[in-house]
């Protein structure tokens, strides 16, 4: 009586295992590499479910038992490496020099959200050297600006249309620009921070659309921002010390977020410490990790946080990095081969952007 109903829940999990593995770029494909964390649940739950229920005597039983249990593999490889189980993939920071570490908070705040109040408890409370803002139009800049006597030094971009986008910092900004790389109303941000110890920092800030029946049908735009961006930094050379952060609108587990990180050579402080799920703050059952920085190998981890709800849809992050190049030096991230470059030039190629667009902040 009960397998119709297994043959049906296998099929399903089947089918969402699959279809991302098509290039397909529709946004009903590419969504489908949100949800991995809650098909390898409901795979284990299924796959309970078929020992208790079905009989171990019929051939079918083996056939879905085999089908469930290579998706349940496959979704547990792409989020392992976001568990405690896995090793770090940026090593702890040992030095307590002051004027090499630093704080960068991220949040989204919602543009309809009106608790700046919330924020700006937030940021006094955990003290970030640099805090991005991201929906922020001009009735939020107007408010956030109380900050400014701490963070003196900003670059401002209220919109109205929910990626606006403001940085505010304490220590000084060199070499800064606004830019609208894919989409004529979508900014992103880059500039060099000037740490107290004198090291220079060049960073960016993106906020891709998201692939969406309410944005956009394919997830073209959102890879090519991120690929051209990637491959700008790149082209910087190891010597040059980079974060890049920001809401990618992209999980961290995606075959885009992956292939950032192997063009760009960025290193992901979450590997070995947690999925850190940013998005949606409102339902703990369907929560993804959007919020993301990623930053070369001159950098070692203090800590990394998700901090408190303040009526955004999305969770704020802390990081505290440490300016360390020395015990850095042996840190690696994934690497990219020919296929991953020639996938990434074919995503770039999809928009009307090319790497001399991106802004590089010179030292």
């Amino acid at each position: 009586m009960l397998l119709p109903t297994f043959v049906t829940l296998v099929a399903v999990i089947v089918l969402a295992t699959l279809l991302p593995l098509l290039r397909c770029t529709g946004w009903w494909i590419r969504d489908l590499d949100f949800p991995r964390l809650q098909l390898a649940v409901l795979s284990l739950v299924v796959l309970a479910g078929q020992f208790a229920f079905l009989d171990w005597r019929d051939s079918p039983f083996y056939l879905l038992l085999l089908a469930n249990a290579a998706c349940l593999a496959y979704q547990a490889w792409w989020i392992l490496p976001y568990t405690k189980a896995y090793p770090h993939e940026v090593k702890a920071a040992v030095v307590a020099d002051s004027h090499r570490q630093f704080r960068i908070l991220t949040a989204n705040v919602l543009m309809p959200n009106r608790n700046t109040e919330g924020l700006i408890a937030l940021i006094r409370e955990h003290q970030p050297d640099i805090f991005v803002t991201l929906e922020t139009n001009q009735w939020w800049e107007d408010r956030l600006d109380v900050l400014e006597r701490d963070y003196p030094h900003t670059l401002k971009c209220p919109l109205e249309n929910l990626y606006g986008m403001h940085v505010y910092s304490r220590f000084p900004l060199e070499d800064s620009a606004i830019q609208f790389l894919v989409e004529d109303d979508i900014p992103s941000m880059h500039t060099l921070v000037v740490l107290p110890s004198g090291h220079k920092v060049r960073m960016h800030f993106v906020h891709p659309t998201p692939p969406s029946p309410t944005e956009h049908m394919e997830s073209t735009q959102r890879d090519a921002e991120l690929l051209v961006v990637a491959k700008s930094v790149a082209e910087a050379g190891l010597e040059t010390p980079v974060i890049v952060a920001g809401d990618l609108n992209d999980v961290a587990w995606s075959t885009t977020t992956r292939l950032f990180r192997k063009i760009s050579g960025l290193l992901d402080p979450r590997i070995g410490r947690g999925m850190f799920n940013t998005f949606h703050a409102g339902y703990w059952f369907a929560r993804w990790p959007l919020d993301h920085l990623f930053h070369s190998e001159h950098f070692t981890l203090s800590f990394i946080r998700r901090l408190p709800s303040f009526g955004s849809d999305h969770f704020p992050m802390l990081v505290e990095l440490t300016y360390d190049s020395a015990r850095g030096a042996g840190q690696e991230g994934l690497v990219a081969d020919e296929e991953d470059h020639a996938l990434a030039e074919e995503k770039i190629a999809a928009e009307d952007v090319t790497v001399d667009d991106v802004h590089e902040p010179q030292p």
